[in-house]
């Protein structure tokens, strides 16, 4: 990943098989101060080969919004809790966004209790 500001809004996604996987983990990233706030999307369609053989489900996409500071934390903790051997954890960082914002998510994510 490239060199970011501490304090640069970050995207990360993930996918899941069931809803159920998706929420649990959106909870657990929130209490942990990894992520401000999660958002899944249900329904969405996945085309893919796995060990040579093509497959297409309907998954759920978490994307949990958090500051680049965050991804090394975030990234190992979705892989340490994730059902998928091999799960997707794909940090973007929005070129524009709005300050306010960006600066609720560096308070939520910076705070312990």
């Amino acid at each position: 990943m490239p060199e970011v500001k501490q304090s640069q809004l970050l995207l990360v996604t993930t996918s899941f098989a069931k809803l159920e996987e998706a929420k649990l983990m959106a909870q657990a990233l929130v209490e942990q101060h990894l992520a401000a706030c999660v958002q899944i999307h249900e329904g969405v369609h996945s085309v893919y080969r796995w060990e040579g053989k093509l497959c297409e489900e309907r998954e759920a996409l978490l994307v949990a919004k958090t500051v680049s500071s965050q991804w090394h934390a975030i990234q190992q903790f979705i892989k340490n809790n994730h059902p998928y051997d091999l799960p997707e954890i794909i940090g973007m960082t929005p070129a524009e966004y709005d300050q306010a914002y960006g600066q609720w998510i560096q308070l939520e994510v910076s705070s312990s209790s």
